[in-house]
């Protein structure tokens, strides 16, 4: 219903259009006879559109002649030409004559317009009809903006239209143009060659213009939208408008709006029109050293380079076609300029350039364009091989729909939609450019890279790299670009908003846009070894970084190890301490009937020293790496031995007091509490009671190796687990109650006779004991290094070595060096003197 009510007004606007309703077709209509025929739209001509109201339209020869599209036009005369004159086996359509409609389309109206004739042709079905003036496809227009209506009108009929300009990637959509092709890449394409331009020279803050139409606006879209997965921020979007006297205040505004940002890149995604009107504000403001990305409609366009002062602006760097020249196309246009020359307006003219038997339609407007002896430039024959490559896609289409493969084409009448599918198989080459379409009607991507290049005012384009889509490559020769500057040392001039941070730092962002940021600095512990990342990566639990780190070191290890100097010095005091105590317990036992073996305890003294060695032992599982075993014995093994040597001396000491000072006082409980094994029941009880707080402790927390990654952010402490729990703290206030109750009962021995009063000796050897360990206790809480692990041994020892020598080792040298003073005379002379001195 839309497409009814759309070509009645088409048919309004033919009607009501200033010119006449015919004059496309019938005054400025170029046309060849054919079996089939091929339309063709080209601009012809340039004109002022903005000077009239759509939908009415002036004739477009009354506009200046256009260089380009009479190029486009040749292009496609010539394609058909070589396709009607070829021989032998390489014929496309062998018996089959090829013609054309060529249509002047400067406006998107006589776009319109032109689409309408057509479908009019094909709507006439009559008797009179002539098939050979209905087109089967068409080719052209030569934008976007001149492309959506046609081809949605031809569409509506499946008529294959195929751009050879149309780049906008609306135009793939098949639901809404499903005859819709083009030998151009789309748009899409091309923005993603420009974001890989951007990355490969690190511009990440650049500006984005844009003209006032459906190429810039689709074309901008597409580069904004890739922008932020490539790390690109665009500072600025401009659009820029046709110009006009109200325009232009607000192209001196984007002028100015670029300068503000900054920036010293611009994507300009923009036809060559509205352009050319912009560059004019940029060279008024004296804007240079930029370095300025053009799409393909501009970037290699000679009229560009004709502006005034535009040398002055910077490096220009372009997308652009893929150059491929067409073999004898010059030599055709070169001829027709000839043939143009040498006959008058009236004449016949002649199509091919050596076939003077071609039926062709007389045109002055031709004659004319003929006549102005276009250049023929780079930007020309780019576009126009997308033409020559059109033309072949429908031919080849054709060949297999009159199925000419047998070398015959069969004579049968062919409808527009019939090419369609055909046209979406078709896989040929030409030249060393393949030719087909995929599913959206897309033809394969490739670009050439071009730079801009003068010699004072003198412009010339070259050719520095390459892109390709499928897969996505970009190559680029940098040393071909002139970059802005003076001098031999001209290098690449950054574009960004903040400089890279230095290894170590991470970004933070400070505006809206992810490429301004400040730099902080990676603490300890983090490392960053890429750049552009907003977080510092943590080290694994078993490294450690400095701060502003690119990778992390391992930790080092502490334990103390068997071989380390401080080590061995600490085993050979051991081994020294096992030899006393061991040597203790042999004198005690060979003299253990003798008064000075019972005054000090007797048996309870080979209980004593049993334990010390146990004690002493027990440093042993602080050596090398902690096991389970030796996690589980290293603490309640030395508890449990020394609370039982504890435990002895103070039931020794309390019996002297209690024989010397107490048992007067009170007779009966001490002779109870002696004769019914009261001392050994205490050190049993004082003993079991350890026992048992270090066995609960074990089974509920039981201590295992563990690796302490929180004291140093360098190293690694192995640690058994535990030394610090309840359970521990539970075992050395024990100890700590009954070394107090200890150091109070032999102080109170202290007037004693000589041989019963050890409180001296045994007082220094508690003082030693609570001393080392308040050292050692200290030491740990601010250090866990192997110093202080051998100062855990060292206290160990010095524990036993104190015990041993406050207690043992006078009785030992009374025993071995002294056995005049181990008799019982000598204890009785000892007790009466004491006696004596009481009274």
């Amino acid at each position: 219903m839309c497409i009814v009510v759309f070509l009645s007004l088409g048919w309004l606007t033919l009607v009501l259009a200033d010119g006449g309703p015919d004059y496309i077709s019938q005054g400025d209509g170029l046309q060849l006879l054919g079996d089939f025929s091929v339309a063709g739209y080209f601009p012809l001509h340039e004109t002022d559109s903005s000077s009239s109201d759509a939908p009415a339209m002036g004739a477009c020869n009354e506009g200046k002649p256009n260089r380009h599209g009479y190029h486009l036009m040749q292009a496609m005369r010539f394609a058909v030409e070589e396709i009607n004159n070829s021989t032998g086996r390489q014929r496309l359509l062998p018996g089959v004559k090829l013609g054309y409609q060529i249509y002047d389309v400067c406006t998107i109206q006589a776009s319109i317009l032109a689409t309408l004739e057509l479908l009019e042709q094909l709507g006439n079905t009559g008797p009179n009809s002539n098939l050979g003036k209905r087109a089967m496809a068409v080719i052209g227009p030569d934008s976007s903006s001149k492309s959506f209506t046609p081809a949605a009108l031809l569409g509506a009929y499946l008529v294959p239209l195929i751009s050879y300009k149309a780049s906008n990637e609306m135009l793939s959509n098949k639901l809404h143009y499903p005859s819709f092709f083009r030998t151009i890449p789309s748009d899409d394409n091309q923005a993603m060659a420009i974001i890989q331009l951007l990355v490969r020279f690190r511009w990440t803050w650049v500006a984005l213009l844009a003209s006032d139409n459906a190429y810039g606006r689709q074309g901008m879209q597409g580069v904004a939208e890739l922008a932020p997965h490539y790390g690109i921020c665009v500072a600025y979007n401009g659009i820029i408008p046709k110009l006009t006297a109200n325009t232009a205040q607000t192209m001196r505004n984007i002028v100015g709006n670029i300068l503000r940002t900054e920036v010293n890149t611009i994507v300009v995604f923009s036809t060559r029109t509205e352009l050319s009107g912009f560059f004019p504000f940029v060279i008024e403001r004296h804007v240079t050293g930029k370095v300025w990305i053009g799409s393909e409609d501009w970037s290699a366009e000679t009229m560009m380079s004709e502006i005034p002062g535009i040398h002055t602006i910077g490096t220009v760097l372009g997308v652009f076609l893929k150059y491929a020249a067409i073999s004898g196309y010059e030599e055709f246009d070169r001829k027709s300029v000839e043939v143009a020359k040498q006959h008058s307006n009236t004449q016949e003219f002649l199509n091919g350039s050596n076939n003077l038997g071609i039926e062709c339609l007389k045109s002055t407007d031709l004659y004319s364009l003929t006549r102005n002896n276009f250049p023929l430039e780079t930007y020309d024959i780019s576009s126009c091989f997308n033409v020559y490559k059109a033309v072949y896609a429908v031919a080849h289409a054709l060949h297999h729909t009159l199925g000419c493969d047998s070398g015959e084409c069969l004579k049968k009448s062919v409808q527009p939609w019939q090419l369609v599918p055909w046209l979406k198989q078709v896989r040929f080459s030409v030249g060393n450019s393949p030719v087909y379409f995929d599913k959206n009607g897309n033809p394969p991507t490739e670009y050439d890279i071009v730079t801009w290049v003068w010699r004072g005012t003198d412009w010339s384009l070259r050719v520095m790299g390459s892109f390709t889509m499928d897969p996505t490559t970009l190559k680029v020769d940098a040393t071909q670009i002139e970059w802005p500057g003076t001098g031999t040392s001209r290098s690449v001039p950054p574009s960004i908003c903040s400089p890279e941070c230095p290894a170590g730092h991470r970004r933070l962002q400070t505006g809206q846009h992810t490429c301004c940021f400040d730099c902080l600095a990676c603490p300890a512990a983090t490392f960053l070894n890429k750049t552009g990342s907003t977080r510092c990566q943590p080290c694994l639990p078993e490294e450690w970084a400095p701060p502003l780190s690119e990778r992390c070191l391992n930790r080092t290890v502490l334990f103390l190890a068997w071989d380390d100097p401080l080590s061995v010095a600490l085993l050979f005091l051991l081994a020294l301490t096992l030899l006393m105590t061991t040597g203790s317990a042999l004198v005690f036992l060979l003299n253990l009937d003798t008064p000075v073996a019972k005054s000090a305890g007797g048996r309870t003294c080979l209980l004593m020293l049993a334990a010390l060695t146990a004690a002493t032992a027990s440093a042993l599982c602080h050596f090398g790496q902690p096991s389970h075993l030796a996690c589980i014995l290293k603490q309640p093994l030395f508890i449990f031995s020394f609370s039982v040597c504890l435990a002895c001396v103070t039931v020794r000491a309390l019996q002297i007091v209690c024989i010397f000072k107490l048992a007067s006082k009170l007779p009966r409980a001490y002779d109870t509490w002696a004769k019914n094994h009261g001392p050994e029941f205490t050190i049993l009880l004082m003993s079991a009671a350890i026992l048992f707080i270090s066995v609960v402790r074990v089974s509920v927390n039981p201590p295992h190796p563990s690796k302490d990654l929180d004291f140093y952010q360098d190293s690694i402490v192995l640690e058994c687990s535990s030394t610090l729990s309840p359970g521990a703290m539970f075992e050395l206030a024990y100890v700590s109650l009954l070394t107090v109750l200890c150091f109070y009962l032999c102080y109170m021995g202290k007037d004693l006779p000589a041989n019963y009063s050890e409180a001296k000796c045994v007082t220094f050897s508690l003082m030693v004991y609570m001393m080392s360990w308040i050292s050692f206790f200290t030491l740990y809480f601010i250090s866990r290094g192997p110093f202080t692990m051998a100062a855990h041994v060292f206290a160990i020892l010095l524990s036993v070595l104190g015990m041993l020598a406050g207690y043992f080792l006078p009785k030992v040298y009374i025993m071995v060096l002294k056995p005049q003073m181990n008799t019982a005379a000598h204890f009785q002379n000892c007790i009466q003197m004491y006696t004596m001195n009481k009274q």
